[in-house]
């Protein structure tokens, strides 16, 4: 892995992004999914990518879960189950085990930056999510493009995966505007803490895991009302900030203690009242835009500390 990799992978996101909604946006993806239960499995990024995903289809009462592929306990294959299993690189052990389980037993799709691939080979149908090559060896551009993949396997139009193209692109020209400030706060705390509403937890997951992958600090993720429940403790230490992707019905909870305890809170999406800082983007208020965009915050601080501090 290397910080300029890294940095040129992110930067090429919203040209990834077009290239998705342009090649795969009419081809109805969302046929794929035409079964009583679909099962997610990957690991890392890629089970990150289907928590988003599955926190939609279950809203709309399909019955829809993400596995770890390692799991020792998996959901069984049948005829009737659509298997998704995704793998930026096409190989993960763990995921290539996981697909053997379900072929030709399940549908098995495979969502893959490798469409010539271990994993694409073995399923019944390959999906590139056309990230290309990440210089980096960080899985962004390809969490990306899997979450544009996996929105429109849902039905969402391509429209929808431009505007989170043009958020992308709004957030990197931008960056300067806040990215100097947010790098200093992150360097004078003992860590970096983020926030999402459940249904994008995989958000929340994907921009704490940046964090610990790239510059090798300590990071990790909350749901945001869970926050209230197990993460609000750490708050009695000093030199705690929280990242919170906008959009909960708690997030002025999470304001409430940051006025009786004073910890740092940079709201990423929408602006938050009570906040001490906001990195808003166009299209936030449309949970797959938030959904994609909002880890770019992460990954272009990832990028700035990992330069100013290499490993």
């Amino acid at each position: 892995m290397n910080a300029d990799g890294f940095l040129a992978d992110i930067l090429a996101e919203p040209e990834a992004l077009r290239r998705v909604a342009e090649h795969h946006g009419a081809a109805r993806l969302e046929r794929l999914l035409d079964r009583p239960r679909v099962l997610f499995i990957g690991m890392g990024s890629s089970r990150f990518a289907a928590m988003n995903a599955v926190a939609d289809l279950r809203s709309r009462g399909v019955d829809a879960h993400a596995e770890l592929a390692s799991t020792g306990l998996p959901q069984p294959p049948s005829q009737g189950t659509v298997c998704v299993a995704i793998s930026a690189s096409g190989s993960s052990a763990e995921t290539v085990a996981a697909l053997r389980r379900h072929r030709r037993r399940s549908t098995v799709l495979a969502v893959t930056n490798a469409p010539l691939g271990e994993m694409a080979a073995l399923a019944d149908m390959s999906i590139d999510v056309l990230a290309g090559p990440e210089k980096g060896g960080v899985a962004c551009r390809s969490f990306a493009c899997t979450q544009a993949v996996l929105a429109l396997m849902r039905g969402v139009g391509a429209d929808r995966i431009r505007r989170a193209a043009d958020a992308v692109q709004s957030l990197i020209e931008e960056r300067r505007v806040w990215l100097d400030d947010l790098a200093g706060l992150a360097e004078d705390a003992r860590g970096v803490w983020v926030a999402a509403p459940a249904e994008r937890f995989g958000t929340a997951e994907q921009s704490a895991l940046m964090l610990r992958e790239g510059p090798r600090i300590i990071a990790d993720a909350c749901e945001t009302g869970d926050w209230l429940h197990v993460d609000v403790y750490l708050t009695k230490r000093p030199s705690y900030l929280l990242l919170l992707h906008s959009g909960s019905p708690y997030d002025q909870e999470v304001v409430g203690w940051r006025a009786e305890r004073g910890f740092e809170l940079i709201s990423i999406g929408t602006p938050v009242t009570g906040a001490g800082g906001a990195v808003a983007f166009p299209g936030a208020d449309d949970p797959v835009v938030a959904s994609i965009a909002g880890t770019v915050v992460a990954e272009l601080l990832a990028a700035e500390l990992w330069r100013r501090h290499p490993i």
